[in-house]
């Protein structure tokens, strides 16, 4: 019963939202009826107690309420100039009341229009404007009530008049206040809304990729080498049989490695707490003479001249420089092939890390082997730039290609783990 009660009243609501001209007029009526009755009724009987009926009803009184509550039909289209009009009726009465001077006034319920009025006025503009026409309709009205109103001129009606307009005028800035107040939390609402859906939607796609990026290295590394190792054992199966076996024997090994990061990589996307989630460490430059070490065997010469800083460097540093040299020898094998001389220079103090890696351009190309350019130099520059580093690649003067990456320790140390150790 009390859902059905509470489900008709918001469809009412609903329904007088869509109709706000008809609830203006059942306002006014019920207005007028109030202004004729009160005019009717004697406050002052001589038990003490207020008598309905005692007073008469002129033609002039109820023209004037009809016209004073008639105009509250348009308060919210135009207020200002319905409250104008509702104050002048309102003076008009008190002066053409010609029982002016009696114990009562019997036009003092001609305010009531006006005392709406002035509520809309209050509730439908700004504060500036709400004080300014407060106060002086307040005054006008008061002051014709004690002037041209009930005596004395402290007689309750006027002090009524007094207390139902600043009323009036305080009701419509306290609701206006608090309607912009709900308005400002339900707008601050929507815009934090927003702004926690986009933060998602970035978080999302930052973390799409990196998860590209690191696909990218592992895969792109180890194809590159299975690729050429595949190349040499099919080039020398018919004669060199012993040489093929080996071939195949480092794309087994190379294949493997690839499956292995592969899993590591994938196994990220797990829920934390997974028992299935990988547990071993992100590479580095630990690792950094097995890395060579592939690349030796796919043909490829190497020179390492490494000066790494005493102490063990932030997990997001060493992964970065690890991932630079990686893709920078895979490029070298894809592009300049079997046969060209690389160097691999890393240096740095407590300060920055600097990666190089020169080559001279000098090697054999398969042209099958070639598939165009890639994402390396783009995922380089990414993973340098989220740390605050630098990424400089170009060809050198003498012929060959260079990659700097420069990147500083202090950036890095201050990098959350869970976003740089994918």
């Amino acid at each position: 019963m009390t859902t059905l009660c509470a489900d008709r009243l918001c469809e009412l609501r609903a329904t007088l939202r869509e109709h706000p001209y008809v609830v203006d007029a059942l306002l006014a009526l019920c207005a007028f009826a109030v202004v004729l009755v009160g005019s009717a009724t004697e406050p002052h009987g001589t038990d003490g107690r207020p008598h309905f009926g005692e007073r008469e009803l002129t033609a002039q009184t109820v023209a004037l309420a009809a016209l004073g509550c008639g105009a509250l039909v348009l308060r919210r289209r135009t207020p200002l100039p319905v409250l104008c009009v509702t104050t002048a009726i309102t003076v008009v009465g008190l002066l053409l009341d010609p029982r002016t001077g009696a114990p009562s006034d019997s036009r003092a319920p001609l305010v009531l229009a006006a005392v709406i009025a002035l509520y809309t006025v209050s509730n439908r503009t700004d504060r500036a404007t709400s004080w300014r026409v407060g106060a002086v309709t307040v005054a006008v009205l008061t002051t014709a009530g004690m002037l041209f109103g009930a005596r004395p001129w402290y007689a309750q009606e006027n002090l009524g008049i007094f207390a139902w307009t600043a009323l009036a005028a305080a009701v419509g800035e306290a609701v206006r206040h608090r309607r912009a107040f709900f308005d400002a939390m339900r707008e601050r609402a929507e815009r934090a809304e927003r702004t926690r859906e986009e933060e998602a939607r970035r978080r999302v796609a930052e973390e799409r990729m990196r998860i590209a990026r690191e696909l990218h290295d592992v895969v792109a590394h180890h194809i590159a080498l299975v690729n050429v190792q595949a190349g040499v054992a099919s080039h020398v199966m018919d004669k060199r049989p012993d040489q093929a076996k080996q071939a195949l024997a480092h794309v087994r090994e190379a294949s493997r490695h690839a499956l292995d990061e592969l899993q590591a990589t994938v196994g990220l996307l797990r829920q934390s707490g997974d028992p299935a989630a990988p547990t071993e460490p992100a590479p580095g430059l630990g690792v950094l003479d097995d890395l060579v070490d592939g690349f030796v065997r796919a043909g490829l010469r190497v020179e390492v001249e490494a000066t790494v800083p005493e102490g063990p460097l932030p997990s997001a540093l060493d992964l970065t420089a690890y991932r630079v040299v990686q893709e920078a020898l895979t490029n070298v094998q894809k592009h300049v092939g079997t046969g060209a001389h690389a160097t691999v220079r890393i240096a740095g103090d407590r300060h920055e890390l600097r990666v190089s890696v020169e080559d001279d351009g000098a090697g054999e190309t398969d042209p099958a082997a070639d598939t165009g350019g890639g994402h390396g130099l783009a995922g380089m520059r990414e993973r340098a730039a989220a740390l605050n580093g630098r990424c400089e690649a170009g060809p050198l003067p003498g012929g060959g290609f260079r990659v700097h990456v420069t990147l500083p320790v202090r950036a890095a140390a201050e990098t959350p783990e869970k976003e740089t150790s994918a």
